[in-house]
């Protein structure tokens, strides 16, 4: 049999994968063509009839632009999805890019299928985040094999990052669900961290979210296992264990060394807040000195005190010191990427399991299912909704060079710009995940119109 032919990937593909129509007593299904053209594959959706279910009379068929780059049967397994659309960026990730995979579908649509899977010991059926775990494994194994250096610092692995990301937070999923703030920092790059920790000596820690460095498949499989147990779920429009969160799977090759790095860089900076605090409160207090209230009510300046600047130059250099000692530990992360024996030290696979689309739908908050829903859980309903526009409009302006890229216009984006910016010579994908059952034909249709923008969008 001749090799499979790798696809002509475009810096945005989408995909489309049918999931098997539900087994249940009256199903029907909706009438779904595909073409093939030079430039990509188009699907047209219609109802089998004018008298299907009440939620969709009136909808009527819509063909999408040839903008797919492949569409997935309800027979094909989570192991040819995987080898389709994720496999062959192995290139990519062991030349140290960065690839993003997102699923974006309602809610039962199989996007936690696609992204994880339920079933982690079946190899035809394990998702596409420990299907790449387990290739990157066997990759970096072959290089741990033939690296001519015993020195232990750089022996590769794989770091897991694990969250998901609800209204304007961050839950670390590999610490405990603890809940972590996204933030801007002076540098303009985004930071995601959690609550302030006071050590010994004034120091103050901000953790960001947690990296595990992992040494073999075994171990991240069972780190995950573990994390996917914390993951938020509540009441949606389809059923009851619906995914309210956007989790995000990072599987990044690291080393010791630069494990160690990372590590250093946060004690640096715990050091550096007392200092810093410090000299800001000493040229508060010696300023606050300088003016006195007069009779009137009015500050002026006090006649009677000189601004001790000596005070604030000491205060200020000591904080300096603390600021160097900063830079040199950021200065030797990069050096380890310099010094790796491995150009594909920092390779980086990001999946994105989006939390479920349907709540584009507000006519379903007057229905059963709909009516379950609490004020808060329609509150996030808007929230998710907000966030699955802003990853749109951050796609679009990517592809058509916009000098201004939205990223701050909600949390999901702006903890994706890390991703999203290293993947600029890598890859990424959306894999529309949809139901083929009559009943769900609104929020099928959506998800593709949705996907064929992004499709559009993202295209060269």
């Amino acid at each position: 049999m001749p090799p499979k032919k790798a696809q002509k990937l475009t810096p945005f593909s989408v995909y489309i994968r049918w999931r098997p129509l539900p087994e249940e007593p009256g199903s029907t299904e909706i009438k779904k063509t595909q073409s093939s053209a030079s430039d990509g594959h188009s699907v047209s959706l219609s109802l089998p009839d004018a008298s299907g279910p009440s939620s969709s009379r009136g909808a009527r068929s819509w063909t999408s632009a040839p903008s797919f780059t492949k569409v997935f049967e309800a027979d094909n397994n989570n192991r040819g999805v995987y080898e389709d659309v994720v496999s062959q960026t192995f290139p990519k990730i062991m030349a140290g890019k960065t690839c993003n995979f997102f699923a974006y579908g309602h809610t039962g649509s199989g996007k936690t299928h696609t992204i994880v899977g339920y079933d982690h010991e079946d190899p035809q059926q394990v998702g596409l985040c420990l299907s790449a775990a387990k290739e990157l494994f066997q990759k970096i194994d072959e290089l741990n094999g033939s690296t001519e250096s015993n020195d232990n610092d750089q022996k590769l692995a794989v770091g897991l990052r694990m969250y998901e990301v609800r209204k304007k937070s961050a839950f670390d999923l590999l610490n405990g669900h603890t809940e972590c703030f996204v933030r801007e920092g002076p540098d303009g790059k985004i930071h995601v961290r959690g609550e302030t920790e006071t050590l010994e000596d004034g120091k103050v820690r901000v953790k960001p979210i947690r990296v595990v460095p992992c040494w073999t498949f075994e171990e991240l499989r069972t780190v995950l296992e573990k994390g996917l147990d914390l993951r938020a779920t509540g009441t949606s429009t389809v059923h009851d264990k619906s995914s309210r969160t956007h989790a995000v799977f990072e599987l990044e090759i690291v080393n010791q060394a630069l494990v160690e790095a990372r590590d250093a860089v946060i004690e640096r900076q715990a050091e550096l807040v007392p200092h810093g605090k410090f000299a800001t409160d000493v040229y508060i207090d010696e300023n606050s000195k300088k003016y006195i209230q007069g009779s009137d009510g009015k500050y002026i300046t006090n006649p009677d005190y000189t601004v001790n600047q000596e005070r604030i130059d000491a205060a200020e250099a000591t904080k300096r010191e603390y600021e160097e000692r900063v830079e040199l530990a950021e200065a030797k992360v990069q050096e380890t990427f310099t010094t790796s024996q491995h150009p594909c030290l920092g390779g980086k696979f990001v999946f994105v399991d989006l939390a479920g689309s349907e709540y584009y739908d507000q006519k379903s908050s007057a229905s059963a299912a709909g009516s379950k829903q609490t004020a808060e859980e329609k509150q996030e309903g808007r929230q998710i909704n907000s966030d699955l526009f802003a990853l749109k409009e951050v796609i679009r302006a990517r592809s058509s060079n916009q000098t201004r890229i939205p990223f701050r216009s909600s949390p999901l984006t702006m903890v994706l710009r890390e991703h999203f910016l290293g993947s600029e010579s890598g890859f990424s994908a959306m894999i529309l995940t949809v139901s083929p059952a009559a009943d769900q034909y609104a929020a099928t249709m959506n998800t593709v119109k949705y996907g064929n923008l992004v499709a559009m969008a993202g295209g060269p």
